[in-house]
């Protein structure tokens, strides 16, 4: 019984963890500074959305003040100068950037290329789709 308990125990703790590190497989980095007025006018015109959207479900929001030590666990990130500056990581690696923000739908229209470069699983199969794909399945 012994056995067959932690047996469940390993595979609960396994499965939890991979399933923790699956939800994080993509992320969008946003390098502020509270001095930006850039970095205002987005988080005032997409900021307030961001989550709501599916590309926030795709790639949930980790803002990072650029004044700031950087995680040790966003090395692979390449030199940050300007704010606001936008990282799409996955599984660790950059896919892209977009530096600077000129308005809501410069900044839509970059983020979707963008997006479309992850390798997302498609629901309920081990094959990968594109974001559209996704969009569609949980629309």
């Amino acid at each position: 019984m012994r056995i067959l308990i932690r047996h469940f125990v390993v595979v609960g703790l396994t499965l939890s963890f991979s399933t923790a590190t699956a939800s994080r497989a993509a992320e969008l980095i946003m390098f502020y500074s509270p001095l930006c007025e850039w970095c205002e006018a987005w988080d005032r015109e997409v900021g307030i959305v961001y989550s709501k959207t599916s590309e926030g479900r795709i790639a949930p929001l980790r803002r990072l003040d650029i004044d700031e030590p950087r995680p040790t666990t966003l090395g692979a990130i390449d030199v940050v100068i300007y704010t606001p500056t936008f990282v799409l990581m996955e599984n660790g690696r950059e896919v892209g950037r977009i530096v600077g923000y000129r308005g809501e739908h410069h900044f839509w229209g970059l983020l979707g290329p963008l997006l479309d470069r992850l390798h997302l699983p498609k629901a309920g199969t081990a094959g990968f789709a594109s974001r559209r794909d996704i969009v569609k399945i949980t629309s």
